[in-house]
């Protein structure tokens, strides 16, 4: 279901994407495979998650609204470890380097893919996010598919909504 009120306008420019969308579990689209190297070196596969939800943010080092969303992302990373809630980034521009000292300044303890030499990440959410578009935030379920997005600086509040929703679910 298309929720455009909760985040506001997304500027007044013409968008025709609503900045917070969450989708019912009917109507999502199939499991999205994702793997890739992350910004310490390591792989990181979205198989490793299946069974838990998974909150993927779209970012860059660059990116000012990336910069003002890390510490909520943060935030709300802490509050679900409990949960088994997985979040990661997907660095859509930066090297190793840039990654990691974004980390490690806005404290982020997640890993964040880097995707910036080929895409791969983006391309396989391809329908679900405007290459673009960044920053955007996806939560996806217990089954590999997108519940939610949220296009844009996220709201706090808003994903913590959308992350405990999926979190519910059976």
């Amino acid at each position: 279901m298309e929720t455009p009120s909760l985040a506001g306008s997304a500027g007044s420019g013409y968008s025709s994407v609503s900045p917070v969308t969450e989708i019912r579990a009917a109507e999502r689209g199939e499991p999205i495979p994702f793997s890739g190297t992350f910004d310490t070196g390591t792989s990181g596969s979205s198989e490793d998650w299946l069974g838990g939800v998974v909150v993927v943010n779209f970012w860059y080092a660059g990116c000012g609204p990336c910069r003002d969303e890390a510490p909520d992302l943060e935030a709300l990373n802490i509050k679900y470890q409990p949960d088994g809630v997985q979040f990661v980034g997907v660095n859509v521009r930066d090297q190793a380097g840039t990654a990691r000292s974004f980390a490690d300044k806005f404290g982020i303890t997640y890993p964040s893919f880097l995707d910036a030499d080929g895409g791969e990440i983006q391309l396989a959410f391809a329908g679900e996010i405007a290459p673009d578009a960044v920053p955007t935030t996806l939560v996806v379920d217990r089954q590999g598919r997108v519940a939610a997005r949220i296009v844009g600086r996220l709201d706090r509040s808003i994903l913590n909504t959308l992350i405990s929703d999926a979190v519910a679910e059976q």
